[in-house]
């Protein structure tokens, strides 16, 4: 990968429409150049798909909740049972393993015709293997990756 795949991957981040004509004049080659680079960085997996960009009102005005899950142990098959049951839920948009006093961070959004008490008994503390949640909510977003 050189400086101009990483142009390409930095406009795409930014704006994903636009068309190889577009990128092209936004990091200097042709439409028919970019387009042989985008399909190269796809198939090297640089790129992983494309995606919709919704506002918080076509997702149901969603609260976000950052959610430390301790699970009882750290056994192989605990942590393997937690993650594929965490896989099938939808209110969690982002989990990460984590070192230290939790084991996983989970970012969850619960639109506004829901409640995160329900999503915490029926959800969160069913998964396999919890000991423990402790949830810090948000008040406002101040920076977004959108």
């Amino acid at each position: 990968m050189d400086r101009i795949d990483r142009k390409i991957l930095s406009q795409l981040a930014r704006d994903a429409s636009l068309t190889s004509e577009q990128l092209g004049d936004k990091v200097g080659l042709s439409p028919s150049a970019v387009h042989r680079r985008v399909k190269a960085l796809e198939q090297a997996g640089m790129i992983r798909g494309y995606r919709a960009r919704l506002s918080d009102e076509a997702r149901g005005n969603p609260s976000t909740m950052f959610v430390q899950v301790t699970l009882a142990d750290q056994r192989q098959a605990t942590m393997m049972a937690f993650e594929q049951a965490l896989e099938r839920t939808g209110h969690v948009v982002e989990a990460y393993l984590l070192s230290g006093e939790s084991d996983y961070l989970l970012k969850v959004e619960v639109a506004e015709d829901d409640s995160y008490e329900r999503v915490h008994r029926d959800i969160l503390s069913a998964l396999p293997g919890v000991l423990r949640l402790v949830t810090q909510m948000t008040l406002r977003t101040l920076l977004k990756d959108d």
